[in-house]
């Protein structure tokens, strides 16, 4: 046997692995319960905090673009230093507890140019975060990664959970409150990172890790299309609480309206393996970005509260099963030496830069055009991505018959 042979994990049923190894399975749901219960506080609340304490579009546009600019190269950074070491576990124990310390800060100051400076600091090391935990994940699943959505979840069901009561908890506190929840939540999902078992090459001598398939047509429109799915989210993940605000929504109905378009997943993710075993998943990825396209669209056409609310079942597509298609997307098209690599360029091209170029332009937008004109153009972008992707997968799919 070669000296380089990456250890394959054990592959069993995903329903076996659930009843055999239901500690290492606990550790993974309670990482993604926490990370997504504190996005569940944070990307409904965290933009809208910035514009209680006075600051404008264009800056809460410049402050999540920053975001954005860093979560595209840091987990570029981790992923290859992870890879190339074998260090996944200790990189990331060590960016959840420095991540969790720097948060802290957020409490202590309202200066913009001091939140852009934290800003910066905090995401070099949260950012690579969930690109490592999907890496862990697919993993442990081994050959059952259509199962995938049974871990995933949990994060799902965290997300509801928290948008759901933190309307309610800053109506009785105030909006401040969210630093000192995402702060604690924070720290817990670093403790228990420890946890998190070690997973590395048993000689790793010269091991390379390999990154020619970044380099593939294939890789790069799928990449390039879904950093344009996500550019088109820009407006919702940014913006959204605030357009909801600003049409006369209370807090209350904005986090019922977060917590409903989350719950849509639900379904997606525990059927997951049925969904992707049934559909070929660029079938699903093209759906996904048309949906996004006819989802942004009602947006731009409607002020009705109960059309915006039905709306966000749409969101069960736009993210759920564009999410899980995704992470397994890339995940057939990375070679077994770069799985961290390429889950963090993913996540970095979609989530970072894609998310960056949809913050900076609807920032910059909002206050000259409103936010129905925004997401009109949102619902193009997206629809532009849906006919590249199934354009090229008709077209390659025509040359291979040849």
């Amino acid at each position: 046997m070669g000296m380089n042979l990456l250890r394959k994990p054990i592959k069993p049923d995903m329903d076996e692995q659930f009843t055999n190894n239901k500690s290492l399975i606990s550790i993974l749901c309670s990482q993604y319960f926490l990370y997504f219960g504190m996005l569940g506080i944070f990307l409904p609340w965290f933009n809208l905090y910035c514009h209680h304490i006075g600051f404008s579009g264009h800056e809460i546009g410049i402050i999540s673009a920053v975001r954005s600019v860093v979560t595209v190269i840091f987990p570029l950074v981790w992923g290859a230093v992870a890879d190339r070491f074998q260090a996944r576990r200790p990189i990331y124990i060590l960016v959840n507890f420095v991540s969790a310390s720097i948060w802290t800060l957020y409490i202590f100051t309202e200066d913009f140019k001091l939140m852009i400076i934290i800003t910066i600091f905090y995401t070099i090391f949260y950012a690579p975060v969930i690109a490592f935990l999907e890496a862990f994940a697919i993993d442990v699943l081994g050959q059952a990664k259509k199962d995938y959505g049974r871990l995933r979840v949990w994060g799902t069901i965290a997300f509801i959970i928290m948008v759901a009561i933190f309307g309610k908890i800053i109506d009785f506190f105030s909006i401040k409150v969210i630093l000192f929840a995402i702060l604690a939540g924070s720290f817990l999902q670093a403790v228990i990172s420890l946890k998190i078992p070690e997973t590395k090459v048993m000689n790793t001598k010269a091991f390379k890790v390999e990154t020619e398939f970044l380099a593939k047509p294939k890789t790069i429109v799928f990449l390039f299309c879904a950093f344009l799915m996500l550019v088109s989210h820009g407006a919702y993940y940014g913006f959204f609480s605030i357009h909801l605000e600003e049409i006369g929504c209370g807090p209350v109905f904005i986090g019922l309206c977060w917590a409903f378009g989350t719950a849509s997943e639900i379904a997606i993710m525990i059927n997951s393996r049925k969904i992707f075993q049934r559909f070929k998943i660029e079938h699903i990825l093209v759906f996904s970005l048309m949906t996004a396209s006819v989802r942004w669209l009602i947006l731009s056409m409607s002020s009705s509260p109960s059309i915006i609310f039905l709306s966000q079942l749409l969101h069960a597509v736009t993210y759920g099963t564009f999410h899980v298609g995704s992470i397994l997307y890339i995940d057939t098209l990375a070679p077994e030496s770069a799985k961290t690599t390429g889950q963090a360029i993913n996540n970095a091209l979609t989530y970072g830069l894609g998310m960056m170029v949809g913050f900076f332009f609807t920032g910059y937008l909002f206050e000259s055009m409103g936010m129905f004109k925004v997401f009109g153009i949102c619902s193009i972008v997206a629809l532009a991505g849906g006919i590249l992707f199934f354009g090229f997968y008709r077209f390659e799919g025509a040359t291979n018959h040849q």
